[in-house]
């Protein structure tokens, strides 16, 4: 999970909620909100960071505080992420992540607060899994987001495995890895690309800080 940093409401939200009786329902313009969500995100998935696109069929509008319970929120663009669709009418047998195994429970991790960073309690072990030292959050990754689910943590393996052949390609193996090297690499993951960040990323730049010591 990456920390967002929420840029300016589309112009046609804000007029909506001046009107009597708006809500999240009869708001007309979502391709607006659904274009503002995904370009602040860098084109990643609020929680497990898959590449999205601002495509009503491929990725969906989330209420990380549900609606359901916070109906004053539904029109609160700090509580609104863009999420993929975590399997949402794909094959039964295969296991929902994200918003859609979310549904209308509710969490206490959230990619939006500035003060509790989710990139600092979220970590990553060598076989792609995610999970928290901290036991609430832990629980929500696992059961409530369901972010350990076997094709994420494949692809969260994937990338690991991908960083380590390319900085071995650099200095043809492991031990020789310098300092500037895993600096420069984690950069280019910190960084947007055209606007979008490269998906896992977040996984890349935890991997790589642990090897110098910063996480």
């Amino acid at each position: 999970m990456k920390q967002i940093k929420k840029a300016d409401e589309p112009a046609s939200l804000l007029t909506h909620r001046k009107k009597s009786h708006a809500n999240y329902d009869n708001y007309p313009e979502k391709d607006d909100l659904r274009d503002s969500l995904v370009k602040e995100q860098g084109y990643i998935c609020c929680y497990c960071m898959q590449r999205i696109v601002p495509d009503a069929e491929k990725m969906k509008i989330e209420h990380r505080q549900p609606q359901t319970k916070y109906p004053e929120l539904q029109l609160d663009y700090q509580n609104l992420l863009a999420s993929c669709k975590g399997n949402d009418g794909g094959p039964k047998h295969l296991p929902r992540h994200c918003d859609t195994n979310k549904g209308d429970q509710e969490i206490t991790i959230d990619p939006v607060d500035k003060l509790k960073n989710c990139e600092r309690v979220i970590k990553y072990r060598r076989n792609g899994r995610i999970y928290s030292d901290d036991p609430v959050i832990n629980h929500e990754l696992n059961d409530i987001l369901n972010l350990n689910t076997q094709t994420l943590v494949n692809c969260r393996e994937a990338i690991r495995v991908q960083i380590i052949k390319e900085l071995t390609n650099i200095r043809g193996k492991k031990s020789a890895w310098t300092s500037s090297d895993i600096k420069a690499k984690i950069q280019q993951y910190e960084n947007k690309i055209n606007g979008k960040y490269r998906p896992f990323c977040q996984v890349v730049i935890y991997f790589l800080k642990k090897r110098i010591g910063e996480n």
